[in-house]
Parts: C-alpha cells; sequence; structure tokens
C-alpha cells in the first residue's frame, strides 16, 4: 500500500510543477526551500508533504520508461 496524499497536497504540488517546471529537481530540500518562498503554507509539515510529492513526480518523469515498466512488472 501507498502512502495516501490529500487533494490539496496534490493539486497545489501539480499546479506548482506546471507553473515552475524547471525549479524542481529530485533534491527534496532545495524543493522544500522553494514550495516555501512560492507558497504561502499554514505548516511545516504540510510545506514538506507538498514538497515530498514534488520530488516523488519529478524523481517519476526523470526515470528512463524501461526502468519504470520493470518496477510496475515487479509489483
Amino acid at each position: 500500500m501507498g502512502k495516501v496524499r490529500s487533494r490539496l497536497v496534490k493539486r497545489v504540488a501539480k499546479q506548482l510543477l506546471e507553473n515552475y517546471p524547471q525549479l524542481f529537481t529530485r533534491d527534496f530540500e532545495r524543493n522544500k526551500q522553494l514550495v516555501s518562498k512560492l507558497v504561502t503554507v499554514r505548516s511545516k509539515k504540510l510545506r514538506n508533504q507538498i514538497a515530498g510529492y514534488i520530488t516523488h513526480l519529478v524523481s517519476i518523469a526523470s526515470k528512463p520508461v524501461k526502468e519504470q515498466v520493470a518496477e510496475e512488472v515487479q509489483q
């Protein structure tokens, strides 16, 4: 079973990636700082969830297709 993320986290993360695709990388710490600058977040936990989901999405997008298929077959 995977992690459960709220719609708010997913929506904000996808909007940030859509508006600033060149800023975000696979580095969580850097993404966390960028989220703090770009969005007014109520809590550190919410900021970290958004940054973590962005990191997850960027890492998925940067993987070669063969690795993605191999991981899906193993699961």
